[in-house]
Protein backbone atom coordinates (compact mmCIF):
# COMPACT_ATOMS: atom_id res chain seq x y z
CA UNK A 1 0.00 0.00 0.00
CA UNK A 2 2.90 2.51 0.78
CA UNK A 3 4.12 1.76 -2.98
CA UNK A 4 1.06 2.34 -4.59
CA UNK A 5 0.27 5.42 -2.21
CA UNK A 6 3.81 6.95 -3.24
CA UNK A 7 2.91 6.01 -6.98
CA UNK A 8 -0.16 8.56 -7.30
CA UNK A 9 1.35 11.05 -4.69
CA UNK A 10 3.82 11.68 -7.19
CA UNK A 11 1.51 11.01 -10.66
CA UNK A 12 -0.59 13.39 -8.94
CA UNK A 13 2.01 16.04 -8.23
CA UNK A 14 2.91 15.27 -11.63
CA UNK A 15 -0.36 16.11 -12.83
CA UNK A 16 -1.18 19.23 -11.31
CA UNK A 17 2.37 20.66 -11.78
CA UNK A 18 2.96 23.50 -13.31
CA UNK A 19 2.69 22.37 -17.36
CA UNK A 20 -0.88 21.72 -15.86
CA UNK A 21 -1.75 25.41 -13.90
CA UNK A 22 -0.46 26.90 -17.28
CA UNK A 23 -2.27 25.13 -19.80
CA UNK A 24 -5.51 25.62 -17.42
CA UNK A 25 -4.70 29.58 -17.06
CA UNK A 26 -3.61 29.57 -20.31
CA UNK A 27 -6.86 28.39 -21.68
CA UNK A 28 -8.50 30.72 -19.24
CA UNK A 29 -7.00 34.08 -20.83
CA UNK A 30 -6.86 32.73 -24.66
CA UNK A 31 -11.24 31.95 -24.08
CA UNK A 32 -11.44 35.36 -22.07
CA UNK A 33 -10.19 37.04 -25.33
CA UNK A 34 -11.30 34.37 -28.27
CA UNK A 35 -14.79 35.30 -27.02
CA UNK A 36 -14.32 38.84 -26.43
CA UNK A 37 -14.46 38.92 -22.58
CA UNK A 38 -17.41 37.51 -22.09
CA UNK A 39 -16.97 38.74 -17.95
CA UNK A 40 -19.02 41.53 -18.97
CA UNK A 41 -21.74 40.30 -19.21
CA UNK A 42 -21.85 38.75 -15.31
CA UNK A 43 -24.94 41.09 -14.39
CA UNK A 44 -26.87 39.27 -17.37
CA UNK A 45 -25.70 36.28 -16.34
CA UNK A 46 -26.94 37.01 -12.80
CA UNK A 47 -29.97 38.02 -13.99
CA UNK A 48 -30.50 34.57 -16.16
CA UNK A 49 -30.12 32.71 -13.28
CA UNK A 50 -33.27 33.34 -11.49
CA UNK A 51 -35.33 33.62 -14.48
CA UNK A 52 -37.19 30.34 -15.63
CA UNK A 53 -37.87 29.96 -18.62
CA UNK A 54 -40.30 26.93 -18.76
CA UNK A 55 -40.97 26.93 -22.39
CA UNK A 56 -37.40 26.12 -23.78
CA UNK A 57 -36.30 22.30 -24.02
CA UNK A 58 -34.72 21.07 -20.64
CA UNK A 59 -34.99 18.94 -17.81
CA UNK A 60 -34.38 21.69 -14.88
CA UNK A 61 -34.58 24.97 -14.14
CA UNK A 62 -31.37 27.48 -15.40
CA UNK A 63 -31.07 28.20 -11.68
CA UNK A 64 -31.07 24.03 -10.69
CA UNK A 65 -28.33 23.50 -12.70
CA UNK A 66 -26.23 26.52 -12.00
CA UNK A 67 -27.09 25.00 -8.03
CA UNK A 68 -26.29 21.46 -8.91
CA UNK A 69 -23.01 22.67 -10.36
CA UNK A 70 -22.04 25.34 -7.29
CA UNK A 71 -22.87 22.27 -5.35
CA UNK A 72 -20.40 20.31 -6.41
CA UNK A 73 -18.11 23.00 -6.23
CA UNK A 74 -18.16 24.56 -3.01
CA UNK A 75 -16.35 22.61 -0.75
CA UNK A 76 -13.94 22.56 1.81
CA UNK A 77 -11.59 23.87 -0.78
CA UNK A 78 -13.11 27.21 -0.19
CA UNK A 79 -12.32 27.19 3.59
CA UNK A 80 -9.49 25.19 3.96
CA UNK A 81 -8.20 25.03 0.84
CA UNK A 82 -7.68 28.94 0.97
CA UNK A 83 -6.40 28.98 3.94
CA UNK A 84 -4.05 26.28 3.04
CA UNK A 85 -2.66 28.06 -0.58
CA UNK A 86 -2.21 31.04 2.66
CA UNK A 87 0.15 29.11 5.18
CA UNK A 88 2.43 27.40 2.01
CA UNK A 89 2.42 31.05 -0.74
CA UNK A 90 2.05 33.75 1.45
CA UNK A 91 -0.89 36.29 1.61
CA UNK A 92 -0.58 36.56 -2.11
CA UNK A 93 -1.98 33.76 -2.84
CA UNK A 94 -5.01 35.31 -2.76
CA UNK A 95 -5.13 37.62 -5.22
CA UNK A 96 -3.84 34.83 -7.65
CA UNK A 97 -6.50 32.71 -6.64
CA UNK A 98 -9.42 35.52 -7.38
CA UNK A 99 -7.53 36.27 -10.43
CA UNK A 100 -7.82 33.42 -12.04
CA UNK A 101 -11.14 33.25 -11.25
CA UNK A 102 -12.05 36.12 -12.84
CA UNK A 103 -10.66 34.60 -16.13
CA UNK A 104 -11.95 31.19 -15.19
CA UNK A 105 -15.59 32.63 -16.07
CA UNK A 106 -14.87 32.46 -19.88
CA UNK A 107 -13.95 28.63 -19.27
CA UNK A 108 -17.02 28.07 -17.68
CA UNK A 109 -19.22 30.38 -20.23
CA UNK A 110 -17.83 28.28 -22.85
CA UNK A 111 -18.11 24.49 -21.31
CA UNK A 112 -22.12 25.69 -21.21
CA UNK A 113 -22.21 26.53 -24.34
CA UNK A 114 -21.05 23.62 -26.01
CA UNK A 115 -22.71 21.48 -23.20
CA UNK A 116 -25.68 23.01 -24.97
CA UNK A 117 -24.69 23.07 -28.22
CA UNK A 118 -23.62 19.79 -28.36
CA UNK A 119 -26.50 18.00 -26.01
CA UNK A 120 -29.22 15.15 -26.81
CA UNK A 121 -32.32 13.75 -26.30
CA UNK A 122 -32.31 10.48 -24.88
CA UNK A 123 -34.64 7.96 -25.68
CA UNK A 124 -36.26 8.56 -22.24
CA UNK A 125 -36.81 12.31 -23.17
CA UNK A 126 -34.05 13.31 -20.63
CA UNK A 127 -31.10 16.12 -22.23
CA UNK A 128 -27.70 14.48 -21.95
CA UNK A 129 -24.72 16.51 -22.31
CA UNK A 130 -20.86 17.50 -21.27
CA UNK A 131 -17.54 16.94 -23.16
CA UNK A 132 -17.81 13.36 -24.36
CA UNK A 133 -20.50 14.77 -26.31
CA UNK A 134 -18.87 17.65 -27.41
CA UNK A 135 -15.53 15.62 -28.86
CA UNK A 136 -17.78 13.13 -30.36
CA UNK A 137 -20.48 15.40 -31.94
CA UNK A 138 -18.58 18.16 -32.61
CA UNK A 139 -14.54 16.60 -33.22
CA UNK A 140 -15.48 13.25 -33.90
CA UNK A 141 -13.29 11.93 -31.54
CA UNK A 142 -15.64 9.58 -29.52
CA UNK A 143 -12.76 7.64 -28.16
CA UNK A 144 -11.15 10.52 -26.72
CA UNK A 145 -15.48 10.67 -25.18
CA UNK A 146 -14.80 7.75 -23.74
CA UNK A 147 -11.59 8.39 -22.06
CA UNK A 148 -13.18 11.70 -20.11
CA UNK A 149 -16.34 9.52 -19.80
CA UNK A 150 -14.40 6.90 -17.85
CA UNK A 151 -11.94 9.01 -15.58
CA UNK A 152 -15.15 11.10 -15.17
CA UNK A 153 -16.20 8.14 -13.59
CA UNK A 154 -14.15 7.16 -11.44
CA UNK A 155 -13.56 10.75 -10.05
CA UNK A 156 -17.03 10.66 -8.73
CA UNK A 157 -15.95 7.75 -6.63
CA UNK A 158 -12.71 9.52 -5.29
CA UNK A 159 -13.45 13.62 -4.72
CA UNK A 160 -17.46 13.57 -5.21
CA UNK A 161 -17.92 10.28 -3.00
CA UNK A 162 -15.38 8.59 -0.92
CA UNK A 163 -13.32 11.87 0.43
CA UNK A 164 -16.74 14.14 0.78
CA UNK A 165 -17.78 11.39 3.40
CA UNK A 166 -14.53 10.60 4.81
CA UNK A 167 -14.62 14.20 5.93
CA UNK A 168 -18.12 14.59 7.25
CA UNK A 169 -17.33 11.84 9.53
CA UNK A 170 -14.27 12.27 10.87
CA UNK A 171 -15.51 16.38 10.99
CA UNK A 172 -18.81 14.50 12.86
CA UNK A 173 -16.74 12.61 15.04
CA UNK A 174 -14.36 14.88 16.42
CA UNK A 175 -17.05 17.65 17.24
CA UNK A 176 -19.40 15.12 18.57
CA UNK A 177 -18.22 12.33 19.66
CA UNK A 178 -20.51 10.45 16.91
CA UNK A 179 -19.46 6.91 15.53
CA UNK A 180 -17.93 7.33 12.21
CA UNK A 181 -19.85 4.41 11.13
CA UNK A 182 -23.35 6.05 12.26
CA UNK A 183 -22.32 8.93 10.65
CA UNK A 184 -21.58 6.38 7.34
CA UNK A 185 -24.93 5.30 7.94
CA UNK A 186 -26.71 8.46 7.48
CA UNK A 187 -24.76 10.17 4.88
CA UNK A 188 -25.92 6.92 2.49
CA UNK A 189 -29.32 7.57 3.45
CA UNK A 190 -30.03 11.20 3.36
CA UNK A 191 -27.53 10.42 -0.17
CA UNK A 192 -29.70 7.50 -1.37
CA UNK A 193 -33.29 9.44 -0.51
CA UNK A 194 -32.08 12.46 -2.85
CA UNK A 195 -29.61 10.54 -5.69
CA UNK A 196 -32.76 8.19 -6.53
CA UNK A 197 -35.01 10.73 -7.83
CA UNK A 198 -32.01 11.68 -10.74
CA UNK A 199 -31.37 15.22 -11.75
CA UNK A 200 -34.50 16.24 -10.81
CA UNK A 201 -34.11 15.84 -7.66
CA UNK A 202 -31.05 16.62 -6.95
CA UNK A 203 -31.32 19.77 -8.59
CA UNK A 204 -34.30 20.69 -6.23
CA UNK A 205 -32.42 19.96 -2.89
CA UNK A 206 -29.45 21.65 -4.23
CA UNK A 207 -31.82 24.84 -4.69
CA UNK A 208 -32.96 24.96 -1.19
CA UNK A 209 -29.24 24.08 0.34
CA UNK A 210 -26.39 25.47 -1.41
CA UNK A 211 -28.21 29.51 -1.21
CA UNK A 212 -28.70 28.90 2.32
CA UNK A 213 -25.22 27.24 3.14
CA UNK A 214 -23.53 29.67 0.92
CA UNK A 215 -25.57 32.89 2.37
CA UNK A 216 -24.94 31.73 5.86
CA UNK A 217 -20.59 31.29 5.55
CA UNK A 218 -20.78 34.66 3.93
CA UNK A 219 -22.74 36.45 6.92
CA UNK A 220 -20.02 34.79 8.67
CA UNK A 221 -17.65 36.51 6.74
CA UNK A 222 -18.77 39.60 7.17
CA UNK A 223 -19.20 39.45 10.64
CA UNK A 224 -15.57 38.19 11.29
CA UNK A 225 -14.57 41.47 9.06
CA UNK A 226 -16.45 43.50 11.17
CA UNK A 227 -14.61 42.63 14.07
CA UNK A 228 -11.43 42.60 12.02
CA UNK A 229 -12.55 46.03 10.82
CA UNK A 230 -9.25 48.13 11.26
CA UNK A 231 -7.43 45.56 9.60
CA UNK A 232 -9.60 44.48 6.63
CA UNK A 233 -7.76 47.44 4.36
CA UNK A 234 -4.42 46.59 5.15
CA UNK A 235 -5.29 42.97 5.09
CA UNK A 236 -6.09 43.58 1.11
CA UNK A 237 -3.21 45.88 0.64
CA UNK A 238 -0.87 43.15 2.20
CA UNK A 239 -2.75 40.72 -0.22
CA UNK A 240 -2.03 42.56 -3.62
CA UNK A 241 1.49 43.65 -2.29
CA UNK A 242 2.96 40.43 -1.40
CA UNK A 243 1.53 38.66 -4.84
CA UNK A 244 3.99 40.64 -6.69
CA UNK A 245 6.49 40.89 -3.00
CA UNK A 246 6.34 38.27 -0.92
CA UNK A 247 8.60 40.05 1.51
CA UNK A 248 6.14 42.12 1.96
CA UNK A 249 4.26 39.61 4.26
CA UNK A 250 7.34 39.65 6.78
CA UNK A 251 6.80 37.00 9.60
CA UNK A 252 6.54 33.57 8.93
CA UNK A 253 6.27 34.27 5.19
CA UNK A 254 9.60 35.48 4.50
CA UNK A 255 10.38 32.40 2.79
CA UNK A 256 7.50 32.73 0.49
CA UNK A 257 7.86 33.59 -3.46
CA UNK A 258 6.09 35.54 -6.34
CA UNK A 259 6.48 31.72 -7.64
CA UNK A 260 4.81 30.19 -4.61
CA UNK A 261 2.09 32.99 -4.08
CA UNK A 262 1.66 32.19 -8.03
CA UNK A 263 1.57 28.42 -7.85
CA UNK A 264 -0.70 27.55 -4.77
CA UNK A 265 -2.73 30.50 -5.18
CA UNK A 266 -3.50 29.61 -9.22
CA UNK A 267 -3.65 26.31 -7.96
CA UNK A 268 -6.62 26.90 -5.52
CA UNK A 269 -8.64 28.59 -7.89
CA UNK A 270 -8.46 25.97 -10.55
CA UNK A 271 -9.55 23.57 -8.47
CA UNK A 272 -12.34 25.06 -6.54
CA UNK A 273 -14.28 26.15 -8.76
CA UNK A 274 -13.66 23.29 -11.66
CA UNK A 275 -13.23 25.89 -14.47
CA UNK A 276 -11.75 23.95 -17.46
CA UNK A 277 -12.22 20.45 -15.59
CA UNK A 278 -15.60 19.17 -17.31
CA UNK A 279 -17.72 17.98 -14.85
CA UNK A 280 -20.34 21.41 -14.70
CA UNK A 281 -21.48 21.53 -18.68
CA UNK A 282 -22.34 18.03 -17.83
CA UNK A 283 -25.28 19.27 -15.57
CA UNK A 284 -25.72 22.76 -17.49
CA UNK A 285 -26.87 20.74 -20.47
CA UNK A 286 -30.10 19.55 -18.33
CA UNK A 287 -30.96 23.24 -18.11
CA UNK A 288 -34.03 24.61 -19.49
CA UNK A 289 -32.65 27.13 -21.98
CA UNK A 290 -33.46 28.44 -25.23
CA UNK A 291 -30.22 28.75 -26.83
CA UNK A 292 -27.04 27.79 -25.81
CA UNK A 293 -25.62 31.42 -24.52
CA UNK A 294 -28.19 31.59 -21.98
CA UNK A 295 -26.96 28.70 -20.69
CA UNK A 296 -23.56 29.85 -20.97
CA UNK A 297 -23.41 33.04 -19.44
CA UNK A 298 -25.15 31.38 -16.26
CA UNK A 299 -22.85 28.55 -16.21
CA UNK A 300 -20.21 31.32 -15.67
CA UNK A 301 -21.57 33.22 -12.59
CA UNK A 302 -20.96 29.72 -10.59
CA UNK A 303 -16.93 31.02 -11.28
CA UNK A 304 -17.99 34.50 -10.10
CA UNK A 305 -19.81 32.81 -7.03
CA UNK A 306 -17.28 30.50 -5.75
CA UNK A 307 -14.17 31.92 -6.52
CA UNK A 308 -14.28 35.43 -6.73
CA UNK A 309 -16.58 36.22 -4.25
CA UNK A 310 -16.72 32.86 -1.60
CA UNK A 311 -12.84 32.65 -2.10
CA UNK A 312 -11.92 36.02 -1.98
CA UNK A 313 -14.21 36.57 1.08
CA UNK A 314 -12.25 33.68 3.11
CA UNK A 315 -8.51 35.00 2.00
CA UNK A 316 -9.43 38.56 3.30
CA UNK A 317 -11.10 36.80 6.63
CA UNK A 318 -7.74 34.95 7.02
CA UNK A 319 -5.40 37.92 6.29
CA UNK A 320 -6.96 39.87 8.38
CA UNK A 321 -7.04 37.38 11.28
CA UNK A 322 -3.05 36.92 10.97
CA UNK A 323 -2.74 40.77 11.26
CA UNK A 324 -5.44 41.03 13.99
CA UNK A 325 -3.91 38.30 16.21
CA UNK A 326 -0.11 38.11 15.23
CA UNK A 327 -0.08 35.14 17.93
CA UNK A 328 -2.01 32.52 16.12
CA UNK A 329 -0.45 29.86 13.69
CA UNK A 330 -0.82 29.83 10.18
CA UNK A 331 1.40 27.16 8.95
CA UNK A 332 -1.82 24.73 9.16
CA UNK A 333 -4.34 26.11 6.95
CA UNK A 334 -7.11 24.12 8.83
CA UNK A 335 -5.94 25.71 12.21
CA UNK A 336 -6.09 29.12 10.80
CA UNK A 337 -9.43 28.95 9.94
CA UNK A 338 -10.60 27.43 13.29
CA UNK A 339 -8.90 30.27 14.82
CA UNK A 340 -10.58 33.03 12.50
CA UNK A 341 -13.78 31.83 13.29
CA UNK A 342 -13.16 31.13 16.59
CA UNK A 343 -13.61 34.85 17.20
CA UNK A 344 -17.38 34.37 16.10
CA UNK A 345 -18.60 34.64 19.93
CA UNK A 346 -20.41 31.63 20.64
CA UNK A 347 -21.57 30.34 16.76
CA UNK A 348 -18.52 30.79 15.40
CA UNK A 349 -16.97 27.09 16.01
CA UNK A 350 -20.65 25.37 15.00
CA UNK A 351 -20.96 28.08 11.95
CA UNK A 352 -17.88 26.55 10.56
CA UNK A 353 -18.47 22.68 11.01
CA UNK A 354 -21.99 23.28 9.71
CA UNK A 355 -20.76 25.15 6.48
CA UNK A 356 -17.70 21.97 6.39
CA UNK A 357 -20.36 19.80 6.55
CA UNK A 358 -22.81 21.15 4.20
CA UNK A 359 -20.88 22.11 1.69
CA UNK A 360 -19.14 18.37 1.56
CA UNK A 361 -22.38 16.78 1.73
CA UNK A 362 -23.67 19.06 -1.33
CA UNK A 363 -20.48 18.07 -3.06
CA UNK A 364 -21.90 14.61 -3.19
CA UNK A 365 -25.23 15.11 -4.61
CA UNK A 366 -23.67 16.87 -7.61
CA UNK A 367 -20.76 14.45 -8.25
CA UNK A 368 -23.31 11.42 -8.06
CA UNK A 369 -24.90 13.08 -11.15
CA UNK A 370 -21.70 13.96 -12.98
CA UNK A 371 -20.92 10.35 -12.62
CA UNK A 372 -23.84 8.66 -13.40
CA UNK A 373 -23.68 10.57 -16.67
CA UNK A 374 -20.72 9.29 -17.22
CA UNK A 375 -21.62 5.44 -17.31
CA UNK A 376 -24.90 6.11 -19.12
CA UNK A 377 -22.50 7.50 -21.55
CA UNK A 378 -20.56 4.20 -21.34
CA UNK A 379 -22.91 2.03 -20.95
CA UNK A 380 -26.55 3.54 -21.12
CA UNK A 381 -28.75 3.82 -18.98
CA UNK A 382 -29.66 0.03 -18.09
CA UNK A 383 -26.79 0.17 -14.97
CA UNK A 384 -27.95 3.23 -13.38
CA UNK A 385 -29.33 1.38 -10.25
CA UNK A 386 -25.90 -0.53 -10.08
CA UNK A 387 -23.92 2.56 -10.17
CA UNK A 388 -26.48 4.39 -7.81
CA UNK A 389 -26.31 1.19 -5.25
CA UNK A 390 -22.27 1.47 -6.30
CA UNK A 391 -22.04 5.19 -4.72
CA UNK A 392 -23.94 4.82 -2.15
CA UNK A 393 -22.39 1.69 -0.20
CA UNK A 394 -18.90 3.44 -1.50
CA UNK A 395 -20.18 6.34 0.61
CA UNK A 396 -20.33 4.20 3.85
CA UNK A 397 -16.83 2.82 3.66
CA UNK A 398 -15.59 6.40 2.48
CA UNK A 399 -16.83 6.89 5.95
CA UNK A 400 -14.93 4.54 8.17
CA UNK A 401 -11.86 3.60 6.17
CA UNK A 402 -8.11 5.73 5.99
CA UNK A 403 -8.23 7.66 2.28
CA UNK A 404 -5.11 8.82 2.49
CA UNK A 405 -4.57 6.71 -0.97
CA UNK A 406 -8.10 7.47 -2.36
CA UNK A 407 -7.21 11.27 -2.28
CA UNK A 408 -4.27 11.26 -4.54
CA UNK A 409 -6.16 8.63 -7.16
CA UNK A 410 -8.74 11.08 -7.05
CA UNK A 411 -6.25 13.83 -7.79
CA UNK A 412 -5.04 12.09 -11.04
CA UNK A 413 -8.50 10.90 -11.93
CA UNK A 414 -9.48 14.74 -12.22
CA UNK A 415 -6.64 15.94 -13.74
CA UNK A 416 -7.24 13.08 -16.42
CA UNK A 417 -10.24 14.33 -17.16
CA UNK A 418 -9.09 17.65 -17.66
CA UNK A 419 -7.12 17.13 -20.30
CA UNK A 420 -9.50 16.22 -22.86
CA UNK A 421 -11.88 18.47 -21.63
CA UNK A 422 -9.46 21.21 -22.46
CA UNK A 423 -8.79 19.95 -25.78
CA UNK A 424 -12.58 20.40 -26.55
CA UNK A 425 -12.53 23.66 -25.44
CA UNK A 426 -9.85 24.94 -27.51
CA UNK A 427 -10.57 23.02 -30.90
CA UNK A 428 -13.76 24.04 -30.70
CA UNK A 429 -13.36 27.76 -29.34
CA UNK A 430 -14.13 29.00 -33.15
CA UNK A 431 -17.97 27.37 -32.75
CA UNK A 432 -18.22 28.79 -29.24
CA UNK A 433 -17.25 32.35 -30.49
CA UNK A 434 -19.50 31.93 -33.64
CA UNK A 435 -22.26 31.08 -31.69
CA UNK A 436 -21.60 34.02 -29.01
CA UNK A 437 -21.29 35.96 -31.92
CA UNK A 438 -25.34 35.46 -32.87
CA UNK A 439 -26.34 35.39 -29.95
CA UNK A 440 -25.02 37.60 -27.24
CA UNK A 441 -23.00 40.29 -29.67
CA UNK A 442 -25.75 40.26 -31.76
CA UNK A 443 -28.10 40.86 -28.89
CA UNK A 444 -30.30 37.89 -29.73
CA UNK A 445 -30.37 36.33 -26.62
CA UNK A 446 -34.28 35.67 -26.31
CA UNK A 447 -34.00 34.10 -29.75
CA UNK A 448 -34.35 30.13 -29.83
CA UNK A 449 -31.37 27.51 -30.77
CA UNK A 450 -31.99 27.05 -34.60
CA UNK A 451 -31.04 23.19 -34.54
CA UNK A 452 -33.07 21.43 -31.90
CA UNK A 453 -31.22 18.64 -29.80
CA UNK A 454 -31.21 15.49 -31.98
CA UNK A 455 -33.47 12.47 -30.86
CA UNK A 456 -32.15 9.27 -29.75
CA UNK A 457 -28.64 9.55 -29.93
CA UNK A 458 -27.31 8.72 -26.63
CA UNK A 459 -25.46 5.41 -26.10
Amino acid sequence: MDAISNFFAALSSFLWGWPMIVLLLGTHVFLTFRLRIPQRKLLTGIRLSFRKDKEATGDVSQFGALATALAATIGTGNIVGVATAVALGGPGAVLWCWLTGIFGMATKYAEGLLAVKYRVKGDDGKMYGGPMYALERGLNMRWLALIFAAFTALASFGIGCTVQANSIALLANETFGIPTWLIGLLICFLSACVIIGGVKAIAKVCTILVPFMAVLYVMGCIFILCINGEYVWPAITLIVDSAFNPSAAGGGFVGATVMMAARYGIARGLFSNESGMGSAPIVAAAAQTRNPVRQALVSSTGTFWDTVIICALTGIVLVSSILAYPDITYADGAALTKVAFSKIPYVGAPLLTFGILTFAFSTILGWSYYGESAVNYLEGRHINRFYRILFIVALFFGSIITLDVIWNIADCMNALMTIPNLIALLLLSGVAASETKKYLWSDRLDDEMEEPPHSNEKR
